[in-house]
């Protein structure tokens, strides 16, 4: 019974707060920062980015439940810490964000991904995983894919993977080297 209320109550109540709040705002919302670790981004740090991400992505994004969106379309801009091929034909990135966009983290991301957001380019790879290959049928995601080390803004979904408890933009629609 321990568990129950030092464990999954407080992750119900933080699922509960993302649900109520996490499609109204433009930004983050602050009850959610206060739950989950992040906490409401200072003004123009993090744009909200209406009209830049395609919603048609998420018709290839592989088991899209997992996923809560918190904003529909935010860019974020930082240097690429890390780039891999996901078996599920996405190309995972880890960016560490440029100074005062810290408050889009969560404690999540903090402790598994050293600090950075998780952006996610959706059928940018041949997939490896026979379930996922209906997600990308017929679609191969344009983004050019840039190397480790760029200077980049990421625009696309913000969103909590509930699988993993960390925070992304996935779908990423946008990624320009500045």
């Amino acid at each position: 019974m321990t568990w129950i209320t030092t464990k999954a109550c407080p992750l119900l109540f933080v699922s509960a707060l993302c649900a109520c709040s996490g499609e109204r705002s433009s930004t983050p919302s602050a009850k959610l920062g206060s739950s989950a670790g992040a906490s409401q981004p200072p003004n123009a740090v993090a744009a909200s980015a209406t009209g830049e991400c395609d919603a048609s992505l998420w018709n290839h994004v592989y088991n899209p439940t997992r996923l809560q969106q918190l904003t529909p379309c935010l860019s974020v801009t930082g240097v690429i810490d890390e780039s891999d091929a996901d078996p599920d034909g996405d190309q995972h990135f880890l960016l560490k964000l440029d100074p005062g966009q810290d408050s889009l983290l969560n404690k999540r991301n903090t402790k598994k991904k050293g600090g950075d957001i998780v952006l996610e380019i959706v059928c940018a790879n041949p997939t490896k995983m026979k379930k996922v290959k209906s997600a990308c049928t017929g679609y191969t995601n344009p983004i050019a894919i840039p190397p480790v080390g760029t200077h980049v803004t990421a625009t696309g979904t913000y969103v909590l993977d509930t699988h993993n408890g960390w925070v992304e933009i996935h779908p990423v629609s946008r990624l320009k080297a500045l």
